[in-house]
Order: structure tokens, then C-alpha cells, then sequence
């Protein structure tokens, strides 16, 4: 049986200073991506040379990031994923990872239907013409038509563990961020 691999993280210095933290969380187990959600919002980033790029460098309407609002945040790519929340009044972390897991791949549509990349700051701003939602996503390699309009949907990556029960029955025990990507095939497997 196949078992996902497991481990706490020190959160010592999450209250203290945030940025750096996350930094070295990225830098360390090598995960390039950043999902914040807030009270305000959602953050998008992406780590560059081990320095966080987030979204509002590109969305000036998307949230600050700050400890004060944070509700939930994962770092995350395909080595892994940290996942941190708040308990009462302290901050928990996990890292997951998944050397021999079994899973089965999802890659959920992001909102949006209008696209504006920033290249050089490493993000793509999605928003819906009906809604006028933003949100600036860590992804450039995006293809355009002829006619200017793109080729292919933003999409996360999500992969959902499957673990047995005594009696052989299949469940999804964890799901966990991976990728950012324009490819709508799913996967399935051990990795």
C-alpha cells in the first residue's frame, strides 16, 4: 500500500516575518508557487531567483499580503505542497508530497475569458467580461489565435490521493495543488 509522505513544518517565524518564511519554505523544497487566500481576496505568486513576486505587483486592486488576513496559504509545485493555516492563535504547517502515492488528476478552469500577460513580472491577469474579476495568475506560456483571442484555458493542476481501507474500498484521503498549466489532459498514476 502506498502512503503519502507526510511532515510538520516549523512555523515559528510565521507571525515574525511572513515573506521570509514563505521564501524560505520555497527555496527549500523547491515549490515555485504561491496561493493565498485572505479576507480581501486571493493572492497569486511565484518565486524568482528565491524572491516572491506577488500578484499586486501587476493587479493593483488584488489584496496586500499580509499575516493579519490570512485565512489559508499553499506554497506548492510538483515536488509538493505546504499547506498553512491558523489554529486558535497559532499557525500549523504541512508539507505533503508524493514519491509512490496513488492519485488521480483534476485540472480545474480558472475564471476568465480576458487575458493581459506581463511577461517580465511573470504573470498573466485573467478577468470575466460578464463579472469583472481579476486575478493575476503565475503563468505566461499562453498561445493566441489569429485573431488575438487565446488558444487554450488557464488551469490548476490539482492531484487527489487515494488511500484503502482494510476492506480494499478506495478513498480520496488528501488533495493537494501542483501545477499551473494550459494542458486540459488528466492524469492518473503513481509518481
Amino acid at each position: 500500500m502506498n502512503t503519502l509522505a507526510r511532515t510538520s513544518i516549523s512555523t515559528d517565524m510565521v507571525s515574525a516575518n511572513f515573506k521570509d518564511w514563505l521564501e524560505t519554505q520555497a527555496k527549500e523544497h523547491q515549490l515555485p508557487y504561491l496561493l493565498v487566500h485572505v479576507d480581501d481576496g486571493v493572492i497569486w505568486g511565484h518565486f524568482h531567483k528565491g524572491y516572491l513576486c506577488i500578484s499586486n505587483s501587476v493587479l493593483k486592486e488584488s489584496p496586500l499580503l499580509r499575516i493579519e488576513t490570512l485565512q489559508q496559504c499553499r506554497i506548492f509545485g510538483k515536488a509538493g505542497e505546504i499547506f498553512l493555516w491558523k489554529v486558535g492563535d497559532s499557525w500549523k504547517a504541512g508539507l505533503v508530497t508524493n514519491p509512490d502515492a496513488e492519485w488521480i488528476e483534476e485540472k480545474q478552469l480558472l475564471i476568465g475569458n480576458h487575458w493581459k500577460i506581463h511577461a517580465s513580472e511573470g504573470f498573466t491577469i485573467l478577468w470575466d467580461g460578464a463579472q469583472g474579476l481579476k486575478h493575476a495568475v503565475p503563468f505566461t506560456q499562453v498561445e493566441f489565435q489569429e485573431n488575438q483571442k487565446v488558444s487554450q484555458s488557464l488551469r490548476l493542476v490539482v492531484h487527489h490521493y487515494i488511500e484503502y481501507d482494510q476492506d480494499g474500498l478506495a478513498h480520496i484521503t488528501l488533495s493537494r495543488l501542483v501545477d499551473v498549466t494550459t494542458d486540459s489532459t488528466a492524469k492518473g498514476g503513481t509518481k
